[in-house]
């Protein structure tokens, strides 16, 4: 890491016609690199909401998961099938889903 000798402020490594440079991010101040192999430059991806991964799926085969007795709070059937996701921080407990075995509602249990 290094400063800029004009204002002190950080000089990161960029690509500049081939060659590496530092430049500051505040001034714009220029430097050539006499060894370029120890400099890193790294690119920041910037994602999309399209980019996210879903966690649960409207096409997952709900038939392999385990079933347990809970009443639906829409149709009142009382078999259901559930699964576990870590929600929230790990020092917390999991949010438990449920998906009725009937009608197909999903709500959550906040254990």
């Amino acid at each position: 890491m290094e400063y800029c000798p004009k204002c002190g402020g950080l000089m990161v490594p960029q690509k500049k016609e081939g060659n590496t440079v530092l430049k500051c991010l505040k001034c714009g101040y220029e430097k050539t690199v006499s060894n370029p192999g120890a400099y890193r430059i790294t690119r920041v991806t910037k994602r999309s909401p399209e980019d996210v991964i879903l966690v649960v799926d409207r096409e997952v085969k709900v038939e392999t998961l385990p079933k347990t007795k809970v009443e639906c709070p829409k149709c009142g059937f009382t078999e259901a099938y559930y699964w576990e996701v870590q929600t929230r921080a790990g020092d917390e407990p999991a949010t438990r889903f449920f998906k009725c075995v009937k009608c197909g509602y999903v709500w959550r249990e906040y254990q």
